[in-house]
């Protein structure tokens, strides 16, 4: 074991980690299943009996086509009181979920909400999840952002009963002990990890996602496949080092035999059910795959941890204010798939194939290089992907060093879960492979 390359918790043992561990909010998941909400709010223990009072967090989007009104009726008709915010932003910032804690607080008082109910794509899922945890650990954001931007404080109560219903199929934040926002100042996003974050149920209705423009669910679903394909291609996790005691273990803990099963689901899933679900929409046993796929890339990945592709978009996002499913789209070739077969290409072969490429009489090198090839030919046929960062926002060789820079000194909780060191050349070679996918 080279300890020098092994990523671990602050604070560990020189000794491999032996043991790993899974926590799960309580999982709902099929056609119409946003009729068993009010069920799964009294089996956590927030009877209508007892008046109690939610908050559904959103955006305005999903008010206007109906959805929202739909979860509304229904937690209504249960005997629920609930009031809707509907502010959350694309990419939230800070300053987005602050606005957030203060509506509450005015409205609810230091206490807050019975339950919450976070319901929309990653970003209202992260506004949610934030703003109960702010809430029940009191003070405001920053006070649990990692230092030097925030105060580092940690977590140590979860709040009230928090349920999660995604809109789209990719972030798996529904499912993730970690919620992302921007700080706009500093051209940087920061996440706040803990279990404490981590929602108490999560429910996941097909129906919801029909309305999803074909770009969205294609761009969404590269998000996914990065979490399933990062998880397969990371750390085992007795590769890593012993926390020295188990609050400790970092939240991202390297695969296990249970992840690779949920990373190879999840990539049989997206990939084969992706094209359908963005060239017909209405497809619902399409879009069914596609959020189960999501979900198990998420238990995969967000368990075993996101990496390179991951680390290198942040920066993007912030700077460009791009989609973060079409920037993992445009990384993932040169990084996931180009710069870390390295690692282990006998792994990237299996990746390899269960993309669909055909790697009989292929060396293993070779083999493992059809990985790439096959995923941009995904990208290709949903003819929504951008073919680089180039075409997705612009960026030349004058904007490489900066993105590296950032990438390096910024984002070291996810370069620590990634299967081979990155230096900041590293990083700019990547970034500068990453312009042209294709031509």
């Amino acid at each position: 074991m080279s300890y020098e390359r092994s990523v671990s918790a602050p604070e560990h043992d020189l000794q491999p980690e032996t043991v790993w561990h899974l926590q799960m909010p309580q999982i709902r998941c099929g056609r119409d299943a946003v009729e068993e909400l009010a069920f799964q709010l009294a089996d956590l223990g927030v009877s209508a009996d007892d008046d109690p009072h939610g908050l559904v967090v959103t955006d305005e989007d999903l008010v206007d086509i109906g959805h929202v009104g739909r979860v509304t009726d229904h937690l209504e008709d249960a005997g629920y009181n609930v009031t809707v915010w509907d502010g959350a932003d694309r990419e939230p910032t800070i300053e987005n979920v602050d606005g957030c804690i203060e509506f509450v607080r005015e409205n609810e008082g230091e206490d807050g909400y019975d339950f919450y109910v976070g319901f929309g794509g990653g970003s209202c899922i992260d506004v949610a999840k934030t703003t109960r945890a702010v809430i029940a650990n009191g003070g405001q954001v920053l006070d649990y952002i990692a230092e030097p931007t925030g105060g580092g404080e940690a977590l140590t109560d979860s709040g009230p009963p928090l349920v999660l219903m995604p809109t789209t199929a990719g972030t798996g934040a529904e499912i993730s002990p970690v919620a992302i926002l921007s700080v706009e100042e500093k051209e940087i996003k920061e996440g706040i990890s803990s279990n404490h974050i981590r929602a108490d149920a999560a429910v996941l209705d097909p129906t919801f996602t029909t309305t999803l423009p074909p770009e969205i669910t294609a761009k969404s679903a590269m998000d996914a496949l990065g979490h399933a394909i990062e998880g397969y291609t990371t750390h085992p996790f007795d590769g890593l080092l012993r926390a020295s005691n188990p609050e400790s273990r970092p939240v991202y803990a390297g695969r296990t035999e249970l992840t690779e099963m949920f990373s190879e689901k999840a990539i049989e899933l997206l990939s084969g059910n992706v094209r359908t679900a963005v060239h017909n929409g209405d497809n619902l046993e399409a879009r069914a795959a596609m959020l189960k796929g999501a979900l198990f890339g998420a238990i995969a990945g967000l368990t075993a941890g996101a990496s390179l592709a991951h680390a290198m978009a942040y920066p993007v996002g912030n700077r460009y204010h791009t989609y973060h499913g079409e920037t993992i789209a445009v990384l993932t070739p040169a990084s996931t798939l180009g710069y870390n077969v390295a690692s282990d290409p006998e792994r990237f072969v299996e990746v390899a194939n269960m993309l669909g490429a055909d790697t009989d009489g292929m060396g293993t090198r070779e083999a493992a290089d059809q990985a790439r090839q096959e995923f941009v030919r995904l990208q290709q046929d949903l003819n929504v992907i951008p073919s680089g960062l180039e075409e997705l926002a612009g960026v030349t060789e004058e904007d490489i060093d900066w993105l590296a820079t950032q990438t390096v000194e910024t984002q070291q909780r996810l370069l620590r879960c990634n299967p081979r060191p990155v230096t900041k050349d590293d990083a700019a070679d990547i970034f500068r492979d990453a312009l042209h996918n294709w031509e």
